[in-house]
């Protein structure tokens, strides 16, 4: 393992979690006994988002069993009912008609049996024959074993399914002998096929990574294949699985149980030792119920990922309505969480987004769902603007601390790129060591997100380009080393390489602006980062928007449209 590696490993570990080992039940939440009970007597708008989903106080993270049903979007999502850092975790529950506002629900699962008393972790739902959810979900047992339960809506009748029922038959799943009892969670959605329910829940042994595959052919008795569905060396545990398909051609989503000979899978896990997730593309032989990554990519920690940045424990659900899939994921916040405590909140989720395949079968494209865009209000546009060496644009007329912006830069010229090192392997090592105010061939340039007038904080996303071989390498990051004069905050480089052509001269981005959170989106979403970020001057109506280019290459906005985002029904 590579030194840049490590010491990521290890700042990873130190800033947003620590490993617990509570009765032998492994997590991996930060413990603050003295605030797991503690709200505070005023929840805190500062940095506080406008536009993403999250309750009106307290604690969220993982995105749990999203799913339509009967006309309705449904979120459920493990939450702190009782303050603003992990513990006391129900399943909370919001229902949407278009994935934008939302309207908050009783919790739908909360400890209350012996097969669950400990704790309701994270899961999926899967639609039944006879058009009937099921929530299957990891339970922390009286012997601390996490195993896996079942849930249904108490009334079906209920357009919103209010409430749920347990069922007697809990739990469905106990781990054997096999099985590490502290390391088995996050059942995925299920799929039918040749007779039979399949489902995988999340498991380790030792340092090798495992998705186990269970059967059933009545979604009551489950049986533990011989096999994994896969497995990885040296990965560790992996949480929050989730394996779907996607089709080869066109951008259209397909149900969880669709297969063929256009086909492709997906399989994605999010690594409890890094708190990144990785995912690969394969073949799913269901003859011997085996997935075979291609060799596109890395299967391991070197892999393709949904988002660089601050993004975990995502989840897939297929929208019929839109045909399409669609991605959630957590991003928790890089504060101390003695500051959360006392600003009354923690964690959002991010902006829903459609998922499909590219075209050229190596890698997912991702990009915010059609819905935003009606939030949409107050727009400001550029063309044909040049950017010399060390010049920057405000961008003016909209709410810069709350803005969607779609930028498409224009490079006459790659002849001025920088050599690009073979040993630049780390995006992330790499950003940081050439961030924005670092001068350039062709790049640095890109935006200037959450900025303060006279730039004594930022937020920047940007590409810088270097000449590799016989082709170019493009490198996105987002640095929230300048976000904050604040010293007590996590500000990490975040990046990753963008597969992208660069024959016409085009490179797009696009950011989601929301008071502490920056979503990223660069060449049409082939590559995507997430920043959790906390300004002292650069906040509500003083923040501003700029465009800029710190590279010796002169490059021009073909086109950028900003504009301020309206804020929905949000719980």
């Amino acid at each position: 393992m590579k030194l840049s590696k490590v010491l990521w490993v290890l700042l990873s570990l130190c800033c947003y979690c620590v490993i617990i080992n509570n009765n032998g039940v492994e997590g991996s939440h930060e413990v603050h006994p003295q605030y797991i009970s503690h709200q505070a007597a005023r929840v805190t708008q500062l940095h506080r988002t406008s536009y993403h989903f999250q309750p009106p106080q307290n604690w969220i993270n993982d995105p749990n069993g999203p799913m339509f049903y009967n006309g309705i979007y449904h979120l459920f999502y493990q939450y702190n009912p009782k303050g603003a850092v992990w513990g006391n975790i129900v399943w909370a529950h919001s229902i949407s008609r278009n994935l934008i506002d939302w309207e908050a629900l009783e919790p739908a699962i909360y400890p209350t049996d012996p097969y669950d008393i400990n704790g309701c972790w994270s899961g999926s739902a899967t639609i039944l024959p006879g058009n009937r959810p099921a929530i299957l979900y990891t339970g922390i047992d009286t012997q601390q074993r996490q195993v896996q339960n079942i849930a249904f809506p108490a009334n079906l009748s209920d357009p919103y399914l209010t409430k749920w029922v347990k069922s007697s038959k809990n739990p469905l799943v106990a781990p054997d002998s096999s099985v590490n009892a502290s390391a088995f969670r996050d059942p995925t959605t299920a799929w039918w096929l040749n007779g039979h329910w399949r489902m995988l829940v999340g498991g380790k042994h030792h340092k090798r990574g495992i998705a186990h595959l269970y059967r059933s052919r009545d979604f009551k008795k489950w049986v533990k294949a011989k096999h994994p569905l896969h497995s990885a060396r040296h990965t560790g545990m992996w949480e929050c699985p989730d394996f779907f398909p996607v089709p080869i051609y066109g951008g259209n989503g397909l149900d969880t149980s669709a297969t063929g000979r256009n086909v492709k899978h997906v399989l994605k896990v999010s690594l409890d030792l890094t708190r990144y997730e990785y995912y690969t593309i394969g073949t799913y032989n269901p003859s011997i119920d085996r997935y075979i990554p291609d060799n596109s990519s890395a299967d391991g920690w070197d892999g393709l990922r949904y988002d660089y940045g601050n993004f975990y424990a995502s989840k897939t659900f297929y929208d019929p309505p839109h045909n399409r899939r669609v991605l959630w994921g957590w991003a928790n916040e890089s504060d101390t969480s003695s500051n959360d405590t006392a600003k009354g909140w923690a964690g959002i989720q991010t902006i829903p987004r459609t998922l499909w395949l590219d075209k050229g079968i190596k890698q997912l494209i991702q990009w915010p769902i059609r819905e935003i865009n009606t939030l949409r209000g107050q727009k400001f546009q550029v063309r044909n603007q040049e950017l010399k060496t060390g010049e920057y644009i405000n961008i003016p007329e909209i709410s810069a601390a709350q803005a969607d912006v779609e930028v498409t830069f224009y490079v006459p010229s790659l002849e001025k790129a920088e050599e690009f090192d073979p040993s630049w392997v780390n995006a992330q090592d790499l950003c940081g060591m050439k961030g924005s105010t670092v001068q350039g061939g062709v790049g640095p340039f890109g935006l200037l997100t959450l900025a303060s007038e006279h730039l004594e904080e930022y937020t920047p996303v940007f590409f810088r380009i270097f000449k590799a071989n016989d082709k170019h390498k493009v490198l996105m990051c987002s640095d929230a080393k300048s976000s904050s004069l604040r010293t007590d905050v996590y500000k990490p480089s975040f990046a990753g390489f963008v597969n992208v052509d660069l024959k016409d001269g085009m490179l797009s981005l696009r950011s989601l602006i929301d008071h502490s959170v920056v979503e990223s989106f660069g060449a049409g979403g082939k590559t995507c980062i997430t920043s959790r970020v906390y300004p002292t001057m650069a906040v509500m109506k003083k923040a501003h928007l700029y465009a800029f280019n710190n590279g010796t290459e002169a490059v021009t906005i073909k086109k950028l449209k900003a504009w301020t985002m309206h804020t929905p029904q949000m719980n």
